[in-house]
């Protein structure tokens, strides 16, 4: 195993947090912001990118944190070791309500590609990537962008969506067609496309958007039931924009989007 080896318990229903059990000199690695909580005798440091390839120099590393900036996260993650003697826990909470997806890559030939904002934390080793879409039409109207993440080892790794999550594995050849935004992850084999909703009058008027996710099997894929995106501008177009509550309804939305 390269991966450092975890245990974990997830908490609560509809905002959850994972609580991470730490041996003595075990290491977790998660996106800067993500921690709860954690017991006396974890130390944290700030690293570039995931950790996954300390030695591979300054400019591997520089390299490695370089390319997370085209998912929109941060240069910098955080790991979190246990620096003592016993079993100690660190906790990690979502940032919106939904649900905390635990993946033990090892089960999935070592490779699972998720939505960009989706991984949460993970066992020192696992390497966060970027996956980029080969097709053309999957990177301009995929709803996910042209990049997503990819997470490659043999350890733990924990992904956030929003709502309720559905896990669905899918046969050899066999199709499933979702909504582009409701895509969480899939597995390495599934084949990812982009199609246009057929009919003039449904592309226009059913509310559904112009495109939708084709996924083809076989492997393993996550469908979520809240993106975020779609819960932040509900909320946002149901605040009353008056000239007076313009300014509250920009802070809510702002606040909603990270800013």
């Amino acid at each position: 195993m390269n991966n450092h080896e975890i245990d974990y318990k997830i908490y609560g229903d509809d905002m959850q947090f994972v609580e991470v059990e730490l041996d003595p000199r075990e290491t977790v690695v998660a996106e800067a912001g993500a921690l709860m909580m954690m017991e006396d005798g974890i130390s944290m440091e700030t690293i570039f990118g995931d950790g996954s390839s300390q030695g591979s120099g300054l400019m591997g590393k520089l390299f490695n944190a370089g390319k997370r900036m085209l998912t929109g996260e941060s240069l910098f993650m955080t790991t979190f070791t246990n620096d003592g003697s016993g079993k100690k826990h660190v906790s990690f909470a979502s940032p919106y309500p939904g649900k905390i997806i635990p993946m033990d890559l090892s089960e999935y030939d070592g490779k699972v590609v998720c939505q960009k904002d989706a991984f949460l934390a993970a066992a020192k080793g696992v390497s966060v990537g970027i996956e980029l879409q080969r097709k053309l039409g999957t990177g301009f109207f995929g709803g996910e962008g042209f990049i997503m993440q990819k997470l490659e080892g043999d350890g733990m790794a924990f992904v956030h969506a929003g709502g309720t999550i559905h896990e669905k594995t899918l046969q050899p050849g066999e199709v499933l067609r979702v909504d582009t935004g409701c895509l969480v992850a899939m597995t390495r084999d599934v084949d990812y496309s982009i199609e246009m909703v057929k009919g003039v009058k449904t592309a226009l008027f059913g509310g559904e958007g112009l495109f939708f996710a084709t996924l083809r099997g076989p492997g393993a894929v996550w469908i979520q039931s809240l993106p975020f995106s779609r819960l932040a501008s509900r909320v946002f177009a149901a605040i009353p924009q008056s000239k007076d509550e313009g300014s509250i309804a920009k802070g809510l939305f702002n606040l909603f989007d990270g800013d």
